[in-house]
């Protein structure tokens, strides 16, 4: 236990006070004081004095605390270090942990609205009610132009970033709890746009005779992302086994687009296709050798399989460009590129697929993380249940014989 003990302070000249009154300067007002060693056992001696404890009962508890604290190793020692100066130092040690893109949207977060309005406060004065300020500010007027509020989405991803920012200063000691942790709660998840199976087959019929008719139906039927899409390379399609291997992304990061890994672990996946897509991409890979053909030495082979005309990787926003060009002529309604991997798994929800198939195919962290982005097909799934439960138990045939099972004996 480390040494540690309580005395008696004079609230005006805070000298030590053996007795009742002050004999430096005969004030009777006195307040309880603890000191306790905080220094590493066997290193330096390093003291930590607290006072204004009305009661010695008080003061000891306090000490107990402390010391309880520092044989927990949740010690934290009194800092005036600023959010802004803590959020300046942490940013280079997340850099090193993040995709690209990801540390860019996180770097904006911290300069553009974090460290304006709370970057001032120190790090340890920091507390829930602060934060939550923060982001009824943000929503409110937190636009840098034009004025306005944030979407809750983008408040979210502020709250994110705060959040994980906080979570590493309490593993470097300088805060006993995150403020950021119960400062906000998560939005519900924005109507996503998706299509029918009817507009999904108008737009597929109309794209047929697209340079990239291939890439969309692909993303149609099998919900793989943007950056995948734009990543992909020929060595990882098996066209004789109708399966595609997402190993890869083109993303954007640090004002440059770059292929790198996948979006997390579990993005790596293996998907399987359909026979006509299978013959789309055929047809797609006949089409690029005739274009490389007539290109000859000015054709730059990098194994991609949706590139553009001389061979070098797309832009993945020029694959959103072009698709919101195709929707528009097609007069149907609005949707992303994006839209085109929600309507896949949508679809596949409300066809029956088992949500575990759906969550392999698009690659989320877990089965959660499918059921909750996509709740809305849930209904649809619940009436199905409900329907082929009510032909089970209505049935004028044996109800273990419609499940396929035969009644134990004696029944």
């Amino acid at each position: 236990m480390r040494q540690g003990r309580v005395f008696k302070r004079c609230t005006r000249c805070r000298a030590t006070v053996p007795q009742r009154r002050c004999e430096r300067c005969g004030s009777e007002r006195t307040s309880w004081t603890l000191s306790i060693d905080v220094g590493p056992a066997g290193g330096k001696r390093e003291q930590r004095v607290r006072g204004g404890f009305p009661t010695r009962r008080a003061a000891l508890d306090g000490m107990h605390e402390l010391q309880h604290a520092i044989s927990q190793g949740t010690y934290v020692a009194p800092s005036k270090q600023t959010v802004g100066e803590y959020l300046e130092q942490w940013l280079p040690t997340a850099r090193a942990r993040l995709r690209p893109g990801a540390f860019d949207a996180c770097a904006s977060h911290v300069q553009v609205y974090i460290v304006p309005r709370i970057g001032d406060i120190a790090l340890q004065a920091l507390t829930p009610s602060r934060v939550k300020a923060l982001y009824a500010d943000l929503a409110t007027g937190g636009r840098v132009r034009g004025g306005g509020g944030l979407s809750a989405k983008t408040v979210h991803n502020i709250h994110r970033t705060l959040s994980r920012a906080l979570a590493d200063a309490i593993s470097d000691r300088l805060l006993q709890r995150n403020p950021a942790e119960r400062a906000h709660h998560q939005p519900a998840s924005p109507d996503m746009p998706t299509w029918t199976a009817q507009q999904l087959r108008t737009f597929l019929a109309f794209a047929t005779d697209d340079r990239l008719a291939a890439l969309w139906r692909l993303a149609a039927t099998t919900g793989i992302r943007r950056g995948e899409l734009a990543g992909l390379r020929w060595r990882d399609v098996d066209l004789d086994r109708g399966r595609v291997t997402v190993v890869q992304q083109r993303a954007k990061g640090g004002g440059t687009v770059s292929m790198g890994p996948t979006k997390t672990r579990r993005s790596r996946r293996l998907v399987a296709i359909d026979a006509v897509t299978v013959a789309a991409l055929r047809a797609h890979r006949k089409a690029q050798l005739e274009e490389r053909l007539l290109l000859g030495r000015g054709y730059h082979d990098e194994d991609i399989v949706f590139c553009r005309i001389d061979g070098q990787a797309f832009h993945p926003d020029r694959l959103s460009q072009q698709f919101k060009t195709l929707v528009g002529a097609a007069g149907l309604p609005w949707i992303t590129l994006h839209g085109l991997r929600h309507t896949h798994a949508t679809l596949m929800l409300q066809a029956g697929v088992h949500p575990k198939v759906v969550q392999e195919r698009l690659g989320h962290a877990s089965i959660a993380i499918t059921l909750d982005t996509y709740s809305h097909a849930i209904p649809a799934m619940q009436e199905d249940a409900a329907h082929r439960l009510a032909a089970i138990i209505d049935s004028t045939t044996d109800p273990d014989a419609v499940a396929g099972e035969k009644p134990p004996p004696g029944r």
